[in-house]
């Protein structure tokens, strides 16, 4: 298990979590922000150049997957994590990893007024030693307040809120301990197994009065996505396609004769995915008398919506967003379209 402290710089979150260690038996004290360091001596200064914060670097978003399940494997007992996560997506991504791994998350967020976390933030010495590198780092916490209080809808859903105001790090980790041993914080997000090779994924486009796509918002993983899944071993790919539909929207589609391919899209192997086929149905239309009453499970979706082509394309990754652009030309000219990394093999009028 993983108890993940998140907050604003300037909460206490690492404070709280060296006193939380003394009251989780068998708990360790478990810093990502290690793992950033180390990547900013590995990484050329080119990739570092690119970003801003090292929360930006899939690397390290998978390496605290890596490091977490081999921590766990060394201790045996629960990880104590302080570590600031203000982007949904990268808690999707990371989260999600973790269940992937069977590797529960109580989530804990520890709130404090503005008011109190600048004057904490005013007082830190960052580099001891070094008063202008520790002006740089105060001048950084504080700039990334805005950032917090906008992550501070989805944060305040997502987590168990502990409202600590300037208590003491003792009283703050007492009041963790006894909610995480309540339960509190438990993230319950579908344990999809990471693939070991090659996958199908059959997903169905269904659409409103005004044309709109269905798109939903996984839990387990960042960006939104289309009612789907991946076809199980000797099933059809559309009996998976209907199946995922049912299991995540609760809508019934029939035997599936309805269903109309329009794409097929070879996914190469991204490291350290392994990519695939990845097959798009057309599903028909979805009147908003049955789109109210879609049943998402809470485990694995968090919300949907119909949108524009335009709009898609802030939500999905390129790679949906590529595949569902060219699903809506084969919808329009009534014929499937066969791709390879999301182009065309064939010239398409």
């Amino acid at each position: 298990m993983i108890v993940w402290l998140n907050g604003a710089f300037g909460a206490g979150k690492t404070s709280a979590a060296r006193e939380l260690i003394d009251l989780i038996p068998g708990s360790t004290l478990y810093d990502p922000e290690l793992i950033g360091s180390t990547l900013r001596l590995l990484l050329p200064e080119k990739r570092l150049g690119e970003i801003t914060d090292y929360q930006e670097l899939p690397s390290w978003r998978r390496l605290v997957v890596d490091t977490a399940a081999a921590l766990l494997m060394e201790t045996g007992g629960p990880l104590v994590t302080p570590m600031t996560l203000l982007r949904q997506d990268y808690r999707d991504e990371i989260f999600g990893a973790l269940a992937a791994r069977g590797i529960p998350v109580r989530h804990v967020l520890l709130r404090a007024e503005e008011t109190i976390l600048r004057e904490r933030i005013a007082h830190r010495e960052e580099v001891p030693g070094d008063p202008e590198a520790s002006a740089l780092m105060r001048r950084w916490c504080l700039d990334h307040l805005a950032a917090y209080r906008a992550a501070l809808p989805w944060l305040t859903r997502d987590a168990h809120v502990l409202d600590i105001g300037d208590a003491p790090p003792r009283e703050v980790a007492e009041r963790v301990a006894a909610a995480v041993g309540e339960g509190a914080g438990a993230c319950g997000i579908v344990q999809t197994p990471e693939p070991t090779r090659e996958t199908v994924a059959a997903g169905v486009l269904l659409f409103d009065e005004l044309d709109r796509v269905l798109l939903v918002d996984p839990t387990y993983k960042p960006g939104w996505e289309f009612p789907g899944g991946v076809v199980e071993r000797g099933e059809p790919p559309t009996h998976a396609a209907l199946r995922e539909v049912a299991e995540e929207l609760g809508v019934d589609l029939g035997t599936g004769a309805g269903l109309r391919l329009l794409v097929v899209d070879w996914e190469p192997p991204r490291p350290p995915g392994f990519g695939g086929l990845r097959l798009l149905f057309d599903g028909g239309s979805l009147p908003a008398t049955d789109a109210g009453r879609l049943l998402l499970p809470a485990a694995e979706l968090r919300g949907w919506r119909f949108v524009t082509e335009d709009e898609a394309a802030v939500l999905l990754p390129a790679e949906r967003f590529a595949r569902l652009h060219w699903a809506l030309r084969a919808r329009a000219q009534g014929r499937a379209i066969n791709l390879e990394a999301g182009e065309p093999v064939a010239a398409v009028d």
